[in-house]
């Protein structure tokens, strides 16, 4: 494994050298866009001690985990109101116990694949076309058709939102209980159309969901099948200082099991295109002053039918602070610190003690308590904006929403960033 990951580095490395000696000439032309980055991420727990494990439990043996991806953004702009994009991404190894037995899964740059080899895939290709007025630039549409990441578009937070450069929680990613529609790596088709003015953004899009729990392959049966998201933002000063308040409604319709119906019985028979979820987000970030920001999220869906997509927390609350360099002369620098408590439903609680399974929980019984998760982390940039290393701590108290296994979990993390 190791072999793999510094062949594919020093490839990523060689790839961006050479896109950066045509970096002038790019940004001059403005017609196309690229942008590189490479990201590693090494993880180590302690063993701790557990009365039980199941099926999908995190181990509690000694453990060690590494990631890679690395990626090239692709841009071409057709006209003075037209784009297209394209991703192609490289992933490979693993995250720690194969990201199972964790609501808050502790490394968002990892997902659920059953090999840990390197693996080439467009992760993303779209069309964008902007509809302005041009007496009034602040004010305007855009039409997104294609595959995206809805991440990269709803649920924003200047703290809290990119594991490449931020936490690494999958609970501090996005609002946890929004079951983002997606496949096994994040990415789906969807129709997007959005809104700005000077100070607030309105979003919609639909998508389509997979036609498994956390499946490769995606529902095209558009009739009984998709997610919709909707989004709006407000950005305001408060006190001379910037800050957002955004809120998010989605619903998801599947060929989704029941967790009620699936106390009788296994959870595939139940499964059924009535079946659906819905939910809401409130997103905040503020800035205080020049060198201190928060951010408060919290997040509820309704819990009834199975999670289909992101990560099996049906209500989440988190919040945490982000210090800059600015103090010690390194606007670049970052220390992080974040909390976040997570839980499930009741049908969801129901299933998991009568030894139900979902795509990532499912320890053959449950005492259940909330899943708790701190995160501290301090960021370094190594080489400018262009190379920064991290230190990263999180400790996870009733794993798997278990209190019988309540750790607690200690997680140790480093992160190699770099960016062209």
């Amino acid at each position: 494994m190791k072999k793999y990951i510094l062949s594919i580095l020093l490839i990523s490395f060689s790839t961006a050298a050479l896109l950066a000696q045509e970096i002038d000439t790019v940004l001059k032309n403005k017609k196309y866009f690229f942008h590189v980055q490479g990201t590693i991420v090494n993880q180590y727990k302690p063993s701790f001690s557990v009365p039980y494990s199941g099926t999908n439990s995190f181990t509690n043996q000694e453990e060690n985990a590494t990631s890679f991806t690395s990626t090239v953004y692709l841009g071409a702009k057709l006209n003075k109101t037209t784009f297209i994009y394209a991703t192609p991404e490289i992933a490979a190894g693993a995250g720690l116990s194969k990201v199972l037995g964790l609501g808050d899964a502790p490394n968002g740059e990892t997902f659920r694949v059953t090999t840990t080899e390197p693996r080439l895939y467009i992760a993303r290709v779209y069309f964008k076309k902007i509809f302005s007025n041009q007496k009034n630039i602040n004010n305007y549409f855009d039409l997104i058709v294609g595959k995206i990441s809805l991440a990269d578009f709803f649920d924003n937070n200047k703290f809290s939102h990119d594991p490449r450069t931020q936490f690494l929680n999958w609970g501090l990613m996005s609002n946890g209980a929004w079951d983002y529609p997606a496949d096994t790596k994040g990415y789906t088709p969807s129709l997007l159309v959005e809104y700005f003015n000077k100070h607030q953004e309105f979003r919609l899009a639909y998508s389509l969901m997979p036609t498994l729990p956390n499946g490769s392959m995606m529902d095209w049966n558009i009739s009984k099948s998709g997610g919709f998201s909707g989004e709006w933002v407000n950005k305001y000063n408060l006190i001379g200082n910037p800050g957002a308040i955004r809120l998010l409604v989605f619903l998801n319709r599947a060929f989704m099991g029941n967790y009620t119906r699936a106390l009788d019985t296994a959870i595939e028979v139940t499964r059924s295109y009535h079946n659906q979820k819905f939910g809401f987000g409130i997103n905040l970030e503020q800035q205080f002053n020049d060198h201190l920001g928060g951010f408060f999220k919290t997040s509820w869906n309704d819990g009834k039918n199975e999670t289909w997509a992101f990560t099996e927390i049906d209500k989440s609350l988190s919040m945490g602070v982000e210090l800059n360099g600015r103090t010690w002369g390194n606007k670049l620098d970052k220390i992080g610190l974040a909390y976040i408590n997570a839980g499930l439903s009741k049908e969801h609680q129901n299933y998991l003690s009568k030894g139900g399974l979902g795509f990532t929980l499912g320890d053959g019984k449950l005492n259940y308590a909330a899943e708790n998760v701190f995160e501290l982390y301090v960021l370094k940039s190594i080489i400018k904006d262009q190379l920064f290393g991290t230190l990263d701590y999180q400790t996870i108290l009733n794993p798997g929403f278990n209190a019988d296994r309540k750790g607690p979990l200690c997680i140790y993390s480093m992160r190699l960033h770099f960016a062209l």
